[in-house]
């Protein structure tokens, strides 16, 4: 996918699929006993997590549905198109704790009703990973350019580490061409099974990269999220954390926003995000921007770069936002 069609489906995104107009004070409820033997190493076969009996049907839907854009036959080979710095340890981890939380870390946010009406609402669903009971939540949303989603390196790791600190986490599932209505979808879905799930509604936060923070910066729009789920019961969310994309628009709807870039990103300008965040600065709208120097596009956590921590500074910025 060239660049200029890879930006043209980034824009496309937002109009598909819309017709509906301190917390690290306990033990989280997360990450693999002590001692439980480890399912999957770096070097078992992608295929085989997939197929593991213990995921049935959702094993598919931890690695891209559309195998055009990542390649690698085991784990530690993962690679995915548009993304850098990709963690073989980090993907282990990630494919373990699923195994040893299969029994609930997986929620289907459509109906097998709705599902069946529309065969493509099968390539969705949450990952949930746990944090403590009552805490707030994120959703994690992770990038590829809406042609698909890299969850493994741009969403799941996020969430984990989110959990590791006490919040519960999501880690979205999306269809491309429909990423905001799934977004809108699954937000919906949280608050209204939130005691079940044992999290708070109120000061949640969304997240995402390259074309996944997209989807936080117009579903943390008040506007937007009232339009895209068609209810008014919905808080907004108290903070966007967004890395690596090129989104511009500007409402005094939106919300607090942080959002982190390389220099050297040749597909997200960080310019481009330094001056969106000047200007809901300049309207009132608490904002932090960080550039990292020499980074890449698609990062992730960045860990063993210059932006290695970030994620707890985001953290910090949304506690002060909540």
């Amino acid at each position: 996918m060239t660049f200029a069609i890879m930006m043209a489906a980034m824009t496309a995104g937002l109009y598909a699929c819309t017709e509906k107009t301190g917390i690290n004070d306990g033990i989280p409820q997360t990450g693999i006993n002590e001692g439980t033997q480890q399912a999957f190493t770096r070097t078992t076969r992608i295929s085989d997590v997939m197929n593991d009996p213990a995921f049935g049907e959702w094993g598919r839907l931890i690695f891209p549905v559309d195998e055009g854009y990542w390649s690698g036959g085991t784990l530690e080979q993962l690679r995915l198109v548009w993304y850098n710095y990709i963690d073989p340890d980090k993907t282990v981890e990630i494919c373990n704790y699923m195994k040893a939380h299969a029994g609930s870390v997986f929620l289907d946010i459509y109906t097998e009703e709705e599902k069946q009406a529309d065969p493509q609402k099968r390539d969705t669903g949450l990952f949930f990973f746990r944090g403590n009971p009552g805490a707030p939540f994120a959703v994690c949303n992770a990038g590829g350019a809406f042609a698909y989603v890299g969850a493994m390196h741009d969403s799941f790791p996020h969430a984990l580490k989110l959990s590791k600190l006490g919040y519960n986490a999501f880690a979205l599932i999306y269809r491309p061409d429909c990423a905001y209505e799934d977004l809108a979808q699954a937000i919906a879905y949280i608050h209204d099974h939130a005691d079940e799930l044992g999290t708070d509604t109120e000061g949640y936060s969304l997240w995402g990269g390259s074309a996944g923070a997209r989807m936080p910066a117009v579903l943390g729009n008040a506007d937007y999220l009232r339009q895209l789920t068609g209810r008014t019961d919905l808080p907004q969310a108290s903070a966007v954390i967004m890395q690596y994309t090129g989104y511009s628009t500007v409402s005094p709807q939106d919300a607090a926003t942080y959002a982190c870039a390389g220099t050297s990103d040749g597909i997200a300008p960080w310019r481009t995000m330094q001056r969106r965040l000047q200007n809901l600065s300049s309207i009132g709208i608490p904002t932090e921007f960080h550039a990292y120097e020499g980074l890449p596009h698609g990062f992730g956590l960045g860990t063993g770069t210059v932006a290695e921590g970030w994620i707890e500074d985001a953290v910090r910025f949304w506690e002060e936002n909540r």
